[in-house]
């Protein structure tokens, strides 16, 4: 069956309802009602009609939608989440985890909202153009790329971390990027969403795998130790710990293009639901339990605290994650580009040549970009932490709230609820200001302190 989106006139609709003509004084008011709600009107969405489409891209189930979700935002970083808890205490990383996971499936239902009210939404560069109009395009286009291609190559290098630790630094370690470069090329051929939610099924068995044989090799390596409610700490290290649980939860900037090939778009919060109850859940299990034995002194990531061979079957097992999470970025990255080229066109749902050629050419072209990145910057790691703060604190928390905000233009004090929503929504802007300038700051004093000067090295990073 086509799928289609109507807009359909408030005041138009209510007309038709009673088999009434709006006379011209009700429609020239209906219009001016209409353009104060909507001051960018809805359009059609980007795939438009698919019925004798030879590619179809609204076809995701809102299932496979949560397990794609889940697959980029939870990987083998859920194991730095014990150190955390550790320069934090107990109590307070429990209230931030549970807290900002709430917050995050709040304004991921504020995502969920805005790709309803504006259909042709596809990705952080059509809502800052709602917004912001061409700038806004170009801004949060830019700063969802960089922030993108920056997560791709953090991939390369945990790939590379992993091969090195599994091979006790068996070769060269650009050796071990080119493989990681290659074998994400080859898995980022599908073009549609459909396609690689399977591969995020075998991503979601990957961690849950490797962070339970690290849990029960830590319990049985380790006794019991006591824990702490609260520590002593000072301003960077409460900081990074808080930056570190809120961050985890941050993949909000690939929620349009995942909402966007949903065949059902009214779908999307039940997607949500899959992702936040898993990765909630998930999150708080493996960072308590590993935080139980082994106490402040935990590595980061956990596996660094674990036996030589814990180590190495905790990162053979999470390998397709870390590959995978990383496909899934540079997915969502292609996709940016290519829609960008090819959109209103019948090029989107052909496989000739140049759509197929067009798609190959924008993945691998990301992936070498991706790989220079991880291969050739020394503070990588550093500017990734940077980069995360700058972009990941806005697109997660205070985005979302511009959105809601946005939408609800002129109503912020029309209601007891609404005021309340308002005061949220002000209130989670305050929390991504403070997340990207802290974050900014305590990342640009590490990068300063680096002496890190290696570029292209064969050096184990293990």
């Amino acid at each position: 069956m086509s799928s289609q989106i109507v807009d359909i006139n408030p005041a138009l609709a209510q007309a038709e309802t009673y088999n009434e003509k709006p006379v011209d004084g009700q429609q020239e008011f209906a219009d001016d009602e209409e353009k104060k709600m909507h001051p960018n009107p809805p359009r059609q969405d980007a795939f438009g009609d698919e019925e004798f489409a030879e590619v179809k891209y609204k076809v995701l189930k809102w299932w496979q939608c949560g397990l794609l979700m889940v697959a980029e935002t939870i990987s083998l970083g859920i194991l730095a989440l014990p150190a955390a808890v550790a320069g934090l205490g107990l109590a307070p990383s429990i209230i931030i985890l549970f807290g900002m996971g709430a917050l995050a499936s709040y304004t991921g239902f504020v995502i969920g909202q805005f790709k309803a009210r504006y259909p042709h939404i596809t990705g952080m560069a059509d809502a800052g153009e709602v917004l912001m109009g061409g700038f806004g395009r170009e801004l949060l286009g830019v700063g969802q790329m960089l922030l993108l291609v920056f997560l791709m190559a953090s991939h390369v290098l945990t790939f590379t971390t992993a091969l090195n630790t599994l091979t006790e630094h068996g070769t060269c370690s650009l050796v071990f990027g080119v493989v990681s470069m290659v074998l994400s090329c080859i898995l980022s051929l599908p073009r549609t969403l459909v396609k690689m939610s399977w591969l995020s099924l075998v991503s979601f068995i990957s961690i849950v795998a490797a962070v339970l044989i690290t849990m029960i090799g830590l319990g049985v390596q380790n006794d019991r130790i006591p824990v702490h409610a609260t520590v002593d700490t000072n301003l960077v290290t409460a900081f990074t710990s808080a930056a570190n649980i809120i961050l985890s939860f941050a993949s909000h900037n690939t929620f349009f293009t995942f909402a966007a090939e949903l065949k059902n778009p009214n779908d999307f919060p039940k997607a949500l639901a899959v992702l936040q109850s898993i990765d909630i859940s998930l999150y708080a299990i493996a960072a308590i339990v590993i935080y139980c034995y082994t106490g402040q002194n935990v590595e980061s990531p956990a596996l660094g605290s674990a036996s030589s061979l814990i180590s190495k079957i905790a990162y053979g097992i999470a390998l397709p994650t870390i590959v995978i999470a990383g496909v899934i970025n540079g997915h969502v990255a292609a996709k940016a580009v290519y829609l960008r080229i090819f959109a209103g066109t019948s090029r989107v749902h052909k496989r000739d040549l140049i759509a197929v050629s067009s798609w190959i050419g924008i993945s691998v072209g990301l992936w070498v970009i991706a790989w220079i990145i991880a291969s050739a910057i020394p503070v990588f790691n550093n500017l990734l932490s940077l980069i995360t703060a700058l972009f990941c604190s806005w697109f997660t928390f205070g985005l979302p709230s511009m959105f809601w905000l946005y939408m609800n233009n002129g109503l912020w004090f029309a209601s007891p609820r609404k005021i309340c929503l308002t005061l949220l929504n002000v209130f989670t802007i305050g929390i991504a200001a403070v997340l990207c300038g802290l974050g900014l700051y305590t990342s640009g004093k590490a990068i300063h302190d680096d002496p890190s000067s290696e570029s292209f090295s064969c050096a184990n990073n293990a």
